[in-house]
C-alpha cells in the first residue's frame, strides 16, 4: 500500500491504493475491517453485565462512577437513574423555537417513511380445503432504544427508534442514554423525549445500560428488546444479552463509502469525507473510484476544506486511520467490492444511477446522486439511520417498524384438512423415528373409525 499525503496539510495522511495492486491478505484486511467486539472487550463487557445482574441499581451506580455517564449533583434527579415524564416534558417546552421545529420536521419526514412499513393486522392463506394459514402481527410489549451519549448528544438517534416503534404499537418505549462528560443531559435530547413521550428515560451509558435493560433493576424495568447503535462496548454488551433480551443488530462504529467516476464534483466527495470523519478515528471513510483524477482532487479539496472545521486534531487522526482511497479498473470492478465491503452508508455518484442502484446487493442505506449526502439522511429525509455496520449489511437491513414487533403465526384446520395430510404426517414422522407426532393425528380418526 501506498500513501499519499495531503500537499497543503502535510499532517495528513490519506492512504490510496489500487485495487488489482491488493493481495487478498491485505484486501481481507480492509474488507474485514477490526472486529468492534474483541475477545479482550467481550470479557470486560461480561463482567460488568454480571456485576449488574447481581448487583442491580448499586452496581450501576457504581459502573457510572467508574466509567461515566451518570448524573451530577446539580442535575434533575441526581441520586436517581431515570427520569420522570414531567422532567421530559418541561424540557420539550424549553426547546429553543428553531431546534424544536427542526425536529419536529424531521419526525414528520420519518414517520411518514416508516408508516409505509406498517404491516396489515393479519395476513391468511388457504392451503386447502380445512386448512387456513396465516400471521397476526403483534407488537412488542416494551422496547428500549440505546442513544449514544457523553461526548456529543444525538436527539435524532432518539427519534430514528422512537418513531417507528410507536407506528409499530408498542406498549412502553424505553431510551437509555448516558449524562455527558459534566455529569449533565443534553436539553436537546431530552427535549426530543419529550417531543416523543418517552415513557421511561434512563440515564446509564455503555455495557451497563445494556445490561439493566436486559436484567432490569430496583428502578429500571427490564425490556423485551434492545435497539440503537453504539460503541464497541455498547456492541459487546448487545451481544452479550442476546437470548436474556432480543437485540436489532450489533450496530457498531460509523462508516462511509463513496463510490465515485468523473462525474462527481471533488469538492462533495471530501466533504462526504470529512463529516463521516467527524465520528471518530473508528469510523471508516472510504472513496472507491475509477478516476486516479479525481482522486488527486479529492486530496487536494480535503486539505483546503479541513482548515475552515472545528476539531482539527480529531479530524486529522480519523483520516489518518481510518481514511482510505481505493481505485478500481471498471465500474464492474467497483461494484464487486462496494457488495463484498457492504458499507453501513454507500454514497453513489456515477453517470448512470439506474445502473447502480440495480448492481448494489449489499449497503445499509444508499444515497444516489450528488444532491443526497449521508447526512440528509441522518436527519431529514425521513430514513433510518440505525444501520447494519462491520459487513451485517449482507443479511441485515435498517432499523424499520417491523423492527418492534413480530408475526403471531396462526393455523386453522377442520377434520377435512387434517385428513388430507393425514398421510404425508405419518410417513414423514415415521421416517424420522417420532411415533407419537403420528399418533397425534391419528388418534383423532380411530374414535370415528370405532363407532363404525
Amino acid at each position: 500500500m501506498t500513501a499519499v499525503g495531503l500537499p497543503q496539510s502535510p499532517l495528513i495522511v490519506l492512504r490510496r491504493v489500487r485495487l488489482v495492486d491488493m493481495d487478498a491478505a491485505a484486501r481481507s484486511y480492509i474488507v474485514q475491517r477490526g472486529s468492534s467486539a474483541t475477545p479482550e472487550l467481550r470479557e470486560k463487557v461480561r463482567a460488568i453485565v454480571a456485576e449488574v445482574a447481581r448487583g442491580r441499581d448499586d452496581a450501576v451506580r457504581d459502573a457510572n462512577q467508574r466509567f461515566g455517564g451518570g448524573l451530577s449533583a446539580g442535575s434533575p434527579g441526581p441520586s436517581r437513574l431515570t427520569l420522570d415524564r414531567a422532567t421530559l416534558r418541561a424540557a420539550r417546552d424549553a426547546l429553543p423555537t428553531p431546534l424544536r421545529d427542526a425536529l419536529l420536521h424531521m419526525a414528520c419526514n420519518i414517520e411518514r417513511f416508516h408508516a409505509a412499513q406498517v404491516p396489515a393486522p393479519e395476513q391468511w392463506i388457504d392451503i386447502g380445503p380445512g386448512i387456513r394459514v396465516g400471521r397476526i402481527w403483534r407488537p412488542l410489549d416494551r422496547v428500549a432504544a440505546y442513544v449514544p451519549g457523553g461526548s456529543a448528544a444525538y436527539p435524532s438517534s432518539l427519534l430514528m427508534s422512537a418513531i417507528p416503534a410507536r407506528l409499530a404499537g408498542v406498549r412502553e418505549f424505553v431510551v437509555a442514554s448516558p449524562a455527558g462528560r459534566d455529569g449533565t443531559l443534553s436539553p436537546a435530547l431530552l427535549g426530543a423525549a419529550g417531543l416523543m413521550e418517552v415513557d421511561e428515560f434512563v440515564v446509564t451509558g455503555g455495557a451497563q445500560a445494556v445490561a439493566a435493560l436486559a436484567y432490569g433493576t430496583e428502578s429500571i424495568g427490564a425490556v423485551d428488546k434492545v435497539v440503537g447503535p453504539g460503541n464497541a462496548w455498547v456492541t459487546a454488551a448487545k451481544l452479550e444479552v442476546f437470548g436474556q433480551v432480543a437485540i436489532d443488530m450489533p450496530a457498531g462504529p460509523s462508516e462511509v463509502m463513496v463510490m465515485a467516476d468523473d462525474s462527481a464534483d471533488p469538492a462533495h466527495v471530501a466533504a462526504d469525507l470529512l463529516s463521516q470523519a467527524e465520528h471518530g478515528p473508528d469510523s471508516p471513510a472510504l472513496l472507491v473510484t475509477t478516476s486516479a483524477r479525481l482522486a488527486d482532487r479529492v486530496i487536494e479539496a480535503i486539505a483546503r476544506q479541513l482548515p475552515d472545521l472545528p476539531r482539527q486534531a480529531e479530524l486529522r487522526a480519523s483520516l489518518s486511520t481510518a481514511g482510505l482511497i481505493i481505485e478500481t479498473e471498471t465500474l464492474a470492478e467497483t461494484f464487486d467490492f462496494v457488495n463484498e465491503y457492504a458499507p453501513e452508508h454507500l454514497s453513489v455518484v456515477v453517470e448512470d444511477l439506474d445502473a447502480a442502484q440495480a448492481a448494489i446487493r449489499h449497503a445499509g442505506s444508499v444515497f444516489l446522486g450528488a444532491f443526497a449526502p449521508e447526512s440528509a439522511g441522518d436527519y431529514a429525509t425521513g430514513s433510518n439511520h440505525v444501520l447494519p455496520t462491520g459487513r451485517l449489511a449482507r443479511a441485515y437491513g435498517a432499523l424499520s417498524v417491523e423492527s418492534f414487533g413480530k408475526w403471531l403465526q396462526v393455523q386453522r384446520v377442520t377434520r377435512e384438512g387434517l385428513a388430507s395430510v393425514r398421510a404425508t404426517v405419518a410417513v414423514v414422522a415415521e421416517a424420522e423415528g417420532l411415533t407419537a407426532h403420528r399418533r397425534a393425528v391419528e388418534i383423532r380418526f380411530e374414535s370415528e373409525a370405532n363407532e363404525t
